[in-house]
């Protein structure tokens, strides 16, 4: 039986999407962070909220801290999220001199709710971190980022980063998630 137009619609728009989100690892990856704020909206929200270490009954209320509410590892907008590259473009941020090595990894793109304009998409990250001779960071976990079409492409206007850990062991959070 052939697929239906929908079914083709969608694997289509998750390929789109799954190829945007790539893309976006590999502008990060390569340092190319103006061509990087190009692909954010205007309004962008980037928000990483802290895991907390709970008794099971608790897990699925508290989990996470809330933004607006709690402490947040991150909890960005567009001009934060600019002024820092800003000053990673000086050449003389302490963090980055020199500049770490990142390599990030996406799989497990899934589409969770799609309109014609706007997209939510769930993914399976991992991020490597190297800086000097012995600097190494590995974070893992989910992000549940939200795109909204803009002419022929797609802008992040809101990203959620789950890391899988309580306890941040790096020694800053430089790289953008």
């Amino acid at each position: 039986m052939p697929p239906s137009e929908a079914a083709l619609a969608a694997l289509l728009l998750r390929a789109e999407i799954e190829e945007w989100l790539l893309a976006e690892a590999d502008l990060l990856d390569a340092r190319r962070y103006r061509d990087w704020l190009a692909l954010l909206h205007p309004e962008v929200r980037v928000a990483m909220p802290i895991a907390r270490n709970l008794a099971p009954a608790l897990l699925a209320r508290e989990e996470r801290t809330r933004a607006g509410q709690d402490v947040m590892w991150v909890d960005e907008g567009f001009r934060t999220l600019e002024q820092r590259v800003r000053q990673l473009e000086t050449g003389i941020h302490w963090a980055e001199e020199p500049a770490s090595r990142v390599t990030r990894l996406i799989s497990g793109v899934r589409i969770l709710e799609a309109a014609p304009d706007r997209v939510l998409a769930g993914c399976r990250f991992i991020l490597h971190r190297n800086r000097l001779e012995d600097e190494t960071d590995l974070l893992i976990g989910r992000r549940r980022d939200t795109l909204l079409r803009a002419g022929e492409g797609w802008l992040l206007h809101r990203r959620e980063v789950l890391l899988d850990q309580s306890v941040l062991h790096a020694k800053n959070l430089t790289t953008f998630l």
